[in-house]
């Protein structure tokens, strides 16, 4: 079992800066790739960034490339989504996800742990 707390929301005008943190507990962080999702009112959940076990290999959504960076440390159990360049349409709720696998996915069906989030508001 894994627990997942999300952490670093907030309010923020368009063109600001949030860093979220995702903190683990439970069986085997390291081993796991994770990822971070969003929902927007009205919307689906879509897939952000995803990072690999060992923090080598990581992909992103298209929209957020060049603006978002996925980092982990190991050492903490945390995982981290650093976002620059903010964005109205990056309003929503984010997830963040734990994976029984290595590799990164972009796939929210392989994530098997999931947290609260924490709602990212972006002002105009």
């Amino acid at each position: 079992q894994v627990q997942l707390v999300e952490s670093g929301g907030g309010l923020v005008q368009a063109g600001g800066s949030l860093r979220l943190s995702c903190a683990a507990s439970g069986r085997a962080f390291s081993n796991r790739a994770m990822a971070w999702f969003r929902q927007a009112p009205g919307n689906e959940r879509e897939f952000v960034a995803a990072i690999s076990w060992s923090g080598g290999g990581t992909t992103y959504r298209s929209s957020v490339k060049g603006r978002f960076t996925i980092s982990r440390d190991n050492a903490k159990n945390t995982v981290y989504l650093q976002m620059n360049s903010l964005k109205p349409e990056d309003t929503a709720v984010y997830y963040c996800a734990a994976a029984s696998r290595y590799s990164s996915s972009n796939y929210d069906g392989d994530y098997d742990y999931w947290g609260q989030g924490t709602q990212v508001t972006v002002s105009s």
